[in-house]
């Protein structure tokens, strides 16, 4: 999959690079040519140029390109207008940065798919880590999480079958995080003092199970 990110600050140079050290394809666009220089080494392909109008999208091969991340978000009606030019040249997928919500949704009126607030959603993360008992949490809606939390002392000593967590506390189990690249599941396998389990669930039930 090809990627093209647009805007190398400091979201759209480590959304660039984490891009490319996940095996994709990525064009990494910017006016800066000393941004340009440090990313080159790390990207597929660096451009340095202004986005203005469709020519300049045509010029780099834009057509190849299946998603596009607009990382512009400071600059309020660049960002607009290089959306609405990646939507017109059609672009499958377009991912566009807000700095507040009247920003995001002209964004997503012109066509973006996805519109991310850094700041805000960095904030709601740190907000729920410091007020909510778990180790982590990644919220895929509102009221429901994916978290890692340390085995409750319930638990300790007992298999997930046994435990039969989702008819008693309303979450699922999903396993046992051994490394930040493994996590096993073994609903036979007994549950340890100082497991990281990983659970998922609405946040009123991951709570009350976090205070077991």
């Amino acid at each position: 999959m090809k990627f093209c990110v647009i805007g190398l600050g400091r979201l759209g140079f480590q959304v660039a690079v984490g891009l490319a050290e996940n095996g994709m394809e990525v064009m990494a666009i910017d006016s800066d040519e000393t941004i340009i220089a440090a990313i080159r080494d790390h990207v597929t392909q660096a451009v340095c140029m202004r986005v203005t109008d469709e020519e300049s999208l045509s010029s780099i091969g834009i057509e190849e390109v299946q998603t596009a991340i607009v990382a512009t978000g400071e600059n309020f009606a660049q960002s607009v207008l290089i959306t609405a030019l990646l939507k017109k040249v059609g672009v499958s997928r377009i991912i566009a940065r807000a700095i507040n919500s009247i920003h995001k949704d002209i964004l997503k009126l012109i066509g973006a798919d996805r519109v991310i607030l850094p700041e805000q959603e960095v904030g709601i993360r740190l907000a729920d880590t410091l007020s909510l008992p778990f180790t982590d949490l990644v919220r895929l809606a509102q009221n429901f999480s994916i978290s890692q939390m340390i085995t409750p002392k319930k638990f300790v000593g007992k298999t997930p079958q046994e435990l039969d967590l989702f008819a008693k506390y309303k979450v699922n189990f999903i396993g046992v995080k051994e490394s930040d690249t493994k996590i096993t599941r073994n609903l036979d396998s007994t549950i340890q003092e100082n497991d990281k389990l990983i659970f998922s669930g609405e946040n009123k039930f991951l709570e009350k199970l976090a205070k077991l």
